[in-house]
């Protein structure tokens, strides 16, 4: 990795906010002679569209033989969640780096938080259960690989009971209590699949794949914030910047709350010496409020390249609060102390990255330059 101060650092650090595994829908997109005429004057053919919670008749089969249909509507779902994760059931166990359908879900026994929730949706309205899909805004996690720090939000899946929504979850996480749900419809829902498989194409660096379901994520849902995001960094990878633009401009238009649009724009106008511009975006961002460890640490960094320790010390001290699992921010103060001329402290903080990930570039990075300043010394 290069050394903090080479502006090669700021490209990596404030390179492409990817958001992956984001929301989900709920209420249905309407009638099916609707969305068609809708998907129709976005310039897509219905019939070429993969829809994720779309059953096959093993599917519709399976379904009705686990929940028979006398059994009592209010026994139905949780009939329903014990046939699917159940060891004598599809025993469905949780699987996070891929966004299948229903279908493939069903045949690998093996889901996501998407994918569980649209085959859960598709085999609840089969038994007569309209379950809906949910996005979870409170939940993210941050990953950063490379030159993409990857945004993963949480989806769900609901059952308005007419007083209250039951939330029916499939996650490795903890089990919590969500402050910000809500219902998002079908062809959202699909949308964010597109986006989803995009996102993981992109990681894997197949660009043109990549490109191929992001373009067809916006044109589904222009309106989807996240998917326009996803888009621009496929297009910023394509090395199309002014098309990247764009994209995360219109991200901001359609989901001005997207903290990860003005991030990603921020890097770009920056790149291009429109630092002024890039500082208010961040500024804006930081008064919606980021839980995006990575940001802090690229802040850190710049403060750092400019001589502005203390400053650099705050954000790196925002950096761990929020994600005290990466060794990276603890190797970065760890670079800081050597720039202050504290080896000792240096040592210090190498203890505590090597514990959490020796491998880590920065980590390794802080280790030679204390190796360099001991042969000196």
């Amino acid at each position: 990795m290069a050394h903090p101060m080479q502006r090669s650092a700021l490209r990596l650090l404030y390179g492409a906010v990817l958001v992956a595994a984001a929301a989900c829908g709920s209420l249905q997109a309407g009638a099916p002679g609707d969305t068609a005429r809708l998907l129709r004057s976005r310039g897509i053919d219905p019939d070429t569209l993969v829809i994720p919670h779309a059953l096959t008749e093993e599917m519709r089969t399976w379904v009705h033989a686990q929940v028979p249909a006398e059994t009592p509507s209010d026994q139905r779902l949780g009939r329903l969640l014990s046939s699917l994760v159940d060891p004598s059931g599809l025993k469905l166990e949780y699987e996070g780096r891929h966004t299948s359908t229903a279908v493939e879900a069903f045949q690998s026994h093996r889901a996501n938080c998407l994918a569980f929730t649209s085959l859960f949706v598709g085999l609840a309205r089969e038994i007569g259960v309209p379950v809906v899909y949910l996005d979870v805004d409170d939940i993210e996690k941050f990953e950063k690989e490379g030159d993409l720090v990857v945004v993963s939000g949480h989806v769900s899946a609901g059952y308005n009971t007419g007083s209250e929504m039951k939330i029916l979850d499939f996650s490795a996480a903890p089990a919590a209590r969500y402050r910000k749900v809500r219902p998002i419809s079908d062809l959202t829902a699909t949308a964010l699949f597109y986006s989803n498989r995009g996102a993981e194409a992109l990681r894997g660096g197949h660009n043109e794949e990549a490109m191929d379901w992001l373009r067809k994520a916006v044109a589904i849902d222009p309106d989807l914030g996240r998917a326009w995001i996803n888009y621009g960094v496929g297009l910023r990878r394509a090395g199309d910047e002014a098309g990247a633009e764009k994209a995360y401009r219109t991200a901001l238009e359609v989901e001005p709350t997207a903290v990860s649009a003005y991030q990603n724009l921020a890097g770009l106008l920056r790149n291009h010496g429109q630092d002024q511009e890039a500082a208010d975006l961040l500024a804006l961002s930081d008064r919606i409020g980021t839980r995006n460890p990575f940001i802090y640490l690229a802040l850190g960094d710049l403060s750092l390249a400019h001589g502005r320790l203390e400053e650099a010390r705050r954000f790196y001290r925002k950096s761990i609060r929020l994600y005290r699992g990466s060794a990276e921010p603890y190797a970065a103060m760890g670079l800081l102390s050597l720039a202050s001329g504290d080896a000792g402290d240096a040592r210090k903080w190498l203890r505590k990255a090597v514990a959490i990930d020796q491998e880590n570039q920065r980590v390794r990075q802080l280790a030679g330059r204390l190796e360099r300043t001991k042969a000196q010394g």
